[in-house]
């Protein structure tokens, strides 16, 4: 017997990055054009007021998610056992897509329009920090869900491992905000320009700290984001270190963006990723910072130390 169908169908939203009931039939007919699930019926699907009776429904839904199982077993799984599983398939944290999925009644035509024009995947390139990756690009993905307030999880495939951090979207007339994190880990700051419909690109600057090296380098890097077309299993699983040399239109076809003019867009990335003075990165070393500390503890612990009063201290009888 089907059950939890609604839960399951705003957990799959989440996954695909879906922001409408439009966008989650468009998925089903990715897989089937002659599907049968479609907005009308969708809306009471996502209600909880009623479920598929079509087996092809759950047929669809089973090739759209790529679990490896058939559409007896989406149909009959509790929501948790459907979590888990999208979670182990696609490598995703479930912490994100659960407060997604019960955040708001699912995919809707309700947000507001400019939660909308920014909700969906990006592929995310900047400098790479790492010592070791020197001079080379690195890819992350970004996805941005509308649920009751905007949200990111920002993630790249790293050498070490897979690197996840989460947190809220802050809109202002002057900037995107994000504060995104992993529980008590690492934690990256973006500040990037206010976007506009359609929101193709966004841009500004990451900020955070190394994560591979041998030692931790506060840095900052330009980054741009390039919207996707749908989610992308190939930009969550890949290497996030471009080659040296490599193209990022070359990379962004590889995610099925429509790229008309190559050289084009080669040119206009690496003119603004590697703008400025600083070349689009900046980076302190360990060696400055000692030096610079070394100057000011002897400074402080020779006061500290002292039984005179400083220079300009008041001075009167003592109590």
């Amino acid at each position: 017997m089907a059950r939890e169908i609604d839960r399951k169908l705003r957990l799959t939203a989440a996954l695909l990055g879906a922001v409408t009931r439009k966008d989650l039939a468009a998925a089903f007919r990715r897989v089937n054009p002659a599907t049968t699930f479609d907005v009308e019926r969708a809306n009471k699907w996502l209600q909880g007021r009623a479920r598929p009776r079509e087996r092809q429904v759950y047929e669809d839904w089973a090739k759209l998610v790529d679990l490896g199982r058939d559409g007896a077993w989406i149909a009959e799984c509790d929501s948790e056992a459907f979590l888990e599983a999208i979670c182990a398939r696609h490598q995703r944290d479930p912490g994100p897509l659960r407060r997604q999925a019960d955040g708001a009644e699912g995919p809707s035509n309700l947000h507001h329009e400019q939660d909308l024009s920014l909700a969906g995947s990006y592929a995310c390139y900047s400098h790479a920090w790492s010592p070791y990756f020197r001079g080379q690009l690195i890819r992350g993905s970004l996805a941005i869900a509308p649920a009751q307030r905007l949200s990111a999880s920002y993630t790249e495939t790293l050498p070490t491992g897979r690197l996840q951090v989460d947190g809220p979207i802050t809109l202002s007339k002057r900037a995107m905000l994000m504060d995104l994190r992993e529980p008590g880990g690492t934690q990256f700051l973006f500040c990037l320009f206010p976007p506009t419909p359609p929101a193709s690109v966004l841009a500004g600057f990451m900020c955070g700290a190394t994560v591979i090296g041998p030692h931790s380098q506060p840095s900052v890097t330009r980054i741009a984001m390039v919207r996707l077309p749908a989610a992308s299993a190939r930009l969550r699983n890949s290497d996030a270190y471009l080659p040296l040399e490599g193209s990022v239109a070359s990379d962004l076809a590889a995610q099925a963006v429509p790229v008309a003019d190559p050289e084009l867009v080669d040119r206009q990335m690496q003119a603004f990723l590697v703008g400025g003075q600083g070349g689009g990165l900046d980076q302190i070393g360990a060696d400055a910072y000692a030096a610079l500390q070394e100057v000011f503890d002897r400074t402080w612990l020779a006061a500290a130390a002292s039984p005179f009063p400083a220079s300009g201290e008041r001075k009167g009888p003592m109590p």
